[in-house]
């Protein structure tokens, strides 16, 4: 019986730490302590570190300035006003090794680039958008043909060499 409430703790300790990072910035594991006491979920750093571990929390730069909490969004890419949405103003998408780069229609790279940013998809660095095509900056290059394909895939494009 006690594993059972054991259990029902560590998965409502999960969901409360998944709604604070969600709906606050959250710079440190010791600011997430002190929230998490407040919510009743008494926590020592080493069970929150573990906590965030397993469900792939992250600290991200904040355009701001400084960092924060986030956790990763399986559903991004799919989502109503996600990648998938983007297929009508995506024309390519073309993989040269360091760097993957998708043409758009006129005036759209900015939003293409935007999607692909709040994705968050594992190699991608970072974008950078012109007028109508994007440059995704991979974090190691042998992950970009990976990524063109991903992409081409989900926007059904027919990649480009």
């Amino acid at each position: 019986m006690k594993a059972a409430t054991k259990s029902r703790g560590t998965t409502a300790r999960l969901v409360a730490i998944r709604e604070l990072i969600r709906t606050r910035v959250i710079a440190t594991q010791d600011e997430l302590r002190r929230l998490l006491a407040r919510e009743g979920h008494d926590v020592t750093q080493g069970t929150l570190s573990r906590d965030l571990a397993r469900m792939r929390a992250r600290r991200a730069a904040l355009p701001e300035g400084g960092m924060a909490y986030e956790l990763p969004d399986a559903s991004a890419a799919d989502a109503p006003n996600g990648l998938a949405s983007l297929r009508e103003v995506v024309v390519r998408v073309t993989e040269t090794g360091a760097l993957v780069v998708v043409h758009t229609l006129p005036g759209m790279a900015s939003a293409v680039a935007l999607g692909i940013d709040r994705a968050r998809l594992p190699p991608v660095v970072g974008t950078i958008a012109g007028d109508d095509t994007v440059f995704i900056a991979i974090g190691k290059s042998r992950d970009s043909r990976s990524l063109s394909r991903q992409l081409d895939t989900l926007w059904k494009k027919g990649s480009r060499r």
